[in-house]
């Protein structure tokens, strides 16, 4: 039995609504014809996937388990349909995201020594749409940092680097060599749900500013609003005249990977992969050429 693609989307609308009307302006179909979709496909995978009574509509555990796989499924089938579209152009294209702090041009410059008849794209990506662009096909190939939600997808190590302290100029601890963890307790953080900015010691979901990429980050702390980390390349990438790095040792270090769809099997992946893995050593070191600043205790970065 092949699992109808239409009905899935459908399904999904309803779970994420839990509401057959909304479900089906969404759709902009008939709600009649949604109920048939969703009892047709329980009739294809012969489990009821929806509970309907008189307090609403929920999910059974089948149902639950079929919303949790559809989104790679789905992502899966519209990457493909953009890569078709891509190909019936007659263009080879390549396009590469990265997250914040990462050097990802010795890869592409040696991916594009061995493959100069294709275009190479890159585009920055943020925590919390890794994952989705590279399943729904918006990106090929990602640098991704760790933590990230592994499903559907193929992730490599590539490297590791330690994190630094975020501080304004005129804090406290501002100039030091290096810092500890214990140093900065009971400081305001500057944080978001990307653990690759956050401590070992999580903050309190009302502690703070919550924000979103490293230059919310950034005009944050530089008003004094609090303190927050970063993986040392973003030093490198990022500076800002009110804003000094300090190394925290004892952090844990920020995870590098590189990352495709599972589903994505192509030659080129393939040999962009080969050509990260060869050029990791180098990219990791893109954020150690002004690290001598750090440990001098030249720590304010200028713009």
């Amino acid at each position: 039995m092949d699992l109808d693609l239409r009905k899935l989307r459908y399904f999904v609308a309803v779970a994420d609504k839990l509401h057959f009307g909304r479900a089906a302006d969404e759709l902009h179909i008939a709600q009649p014809v949604l109920s048939r979709q969703i009892r047709a496909l329980e009739r294809d995978l012969g489990t009821p996937l929806l509970t309907r009574d008189s307090h609403g509509v929920a999910l059974t555990d089948a149902g639950g388990q079929l919303l949790t796989d559809a989104g790679p499924l789905l992502a899966s089938a519209h990457a493909a349909r953009r890569r078709v579209t891509v190909a019936a152009r007659g263009s080879r294209r390549l396009m590469v995201g990265f997250r914040a702090g990462i050097a990802i041009a010795p890869a592409v410059q040696l991916f594009a020594a061995q493959h100069p008849d294709v275009l190479v794209d890159v585009q920055r990506i943020e925590w919390d749409d890794q994952a989705t662009m590279l399943l729904d096909g918006r990106i090929d190939v990602g640098y991704v940092r760790l933590p990230i939600d592994e499903a559907g997808l193929r992730v490599t190590p590539l490297y590791t680097e330690p994190r630094v302290a975020v501080l304004p100029v005129g804090h406290r601890l501002a100039g030091r060599e290096q810092i500890t963890e214990a140093d900065l307790a009971g400081e305001p953080l500057v944080w978001h749900a990307d653990t690759s900015t956050q401590p070992t010691r999580r903050p309190h979901p009302n502690a703070g500013y919550l924000v979103r990429g490293v230059d919310e980050t950034l005009e944050h702390v530089a008003a004094g609003r609090g303190i927050s980390f970063l993986a040392r390349s973003a030093t490198v990438f990022y500076s800002h005249p009110n804003i000094s790095y300090v190394p925290v040792p004892d952090l844990a270090s920020d995870q590098v990977c590189l990352a495709v769809a599972a589903s994505r099997t192509s030659p080129v992946v393939d040999d962009f992969f080969t050509a990260a893995q060869a050029t990791a050593e180098i990219t990791a070191e893109c954020g150690n050429y002004e690290m001598w600043q750090l440990g001098s205790g030249a720590v304010s970065k200028h713009g």
